[in-house]
């Protein structure tokens, strides 16, 4: 199976990767219209779109202003290592095995704003640009018309090199947004992740990234090769309930925290 997650507002470029391999994105092109782009726009314009404080756009002008090619060791870093959200907190890239980290190459793809589809591995120079952003570009009126089927047409590739029919979808909905879900040659299966606050069951944020990076981890160590393996899944108190889910969606209960 092929699995996708989203990528991180936070990055650690600080902490050295546990590897020196690594690969090279495959939509780097694709990646330098849309820096181009937002080297046209001033500090205040990229603070605006993307709703952030003038010391944060400043940082990110910088990096739109500092982002070149080719990227090394020297000006990148692997992106699995270089995410460090809730997802990735889950995730605990950094403990992972050498031959779960190559499984994550053929089984694991990060959703990007700017990069479009990355591999774990993949070198990445520091960033930020939501997939959500309106930025206006020569393809549309934002991220999800200039990346159009591009994304979907590299997971159809990914797909076909595993010869599997199904797409784990670990990634948020913004970020799936971005994948034609009618034009992708798999069946897609949700995992969700509910809470029991006040004797009730829902998702809350905070705590269903976290899990979504705890089940991309199980992946990548147990490599399951079913859905009834995957719905083994238990860790921080999670259950598979099978009363809740679908055939598109798998539900995960735990008790309340």
């Amino acid at each position: 199976m092929l699995f996708v997650v989203s990528p991180a507002k936070n990055l650690d470029y600080e902490t050295p990767a546990p590897t020196d391999t690594y690969t090279q994105p495959s939509m780097l092109d694709q990646a330098q219209l849309l820096v181009e782009r937002c080297r046209e726009l001033s500090p205040q314009q990229l603070g605006s779109l993307m709703k952030i404080s003038d010391k944060l756009a400043g940082l990110n002008a910088a990096r739109f202003s500092e982002w070149e090619r080719p990227f090394t060791q020297d000006n990148a870093k692997q992106a699995v290592f270089a995410f460090n959200g809730d997802v990735y907190t889950g995730l605990d890239a950094q403990n992972l095995e050498n031959d779960d980290l190559q499984y994550g190459q053929k089984h694991m793809r990060i959703l990007s704003g700017l990069y479009g589809v990355l591999k774990p591995l993949d070198l990445m120079q520091p960033y930020r640009l939501e997939m959500g952003s309106k930025l206006d570009n020569q393809r549309g009126k934002d991220l999800y018309q200039f990346w159009g089927d591009r994304i979907t047409e590299v997971l159809n590739e990914d797909l076909a090199g595993l010869k599997s029919k199904t797409l784990i979808n670990l990634a948020s909905n913004e970020y799936f947004k971005a994948v034609n879900k009618k034009a992708l040659n798999a069946d897609i299966v949700t995992p969700v992740f509910k809470d029991t606050k006040n004797g009730q069951l829902k998702v809350i944020s905070f705590y269903a990234k976290k899990a979504r990076g705890m089940m991309a981890r199980f992946i990548l160590t147990q490599k399951p090769a079913s859905l009834d393996a995957l719905k083994k899944f238990d860790e921080a108190g999670y259950q598979y309930d099978d009363k809740l889910s679908s055939a598109g969606e798998l539900v995960f209960c735990r008790a309340e925290q």
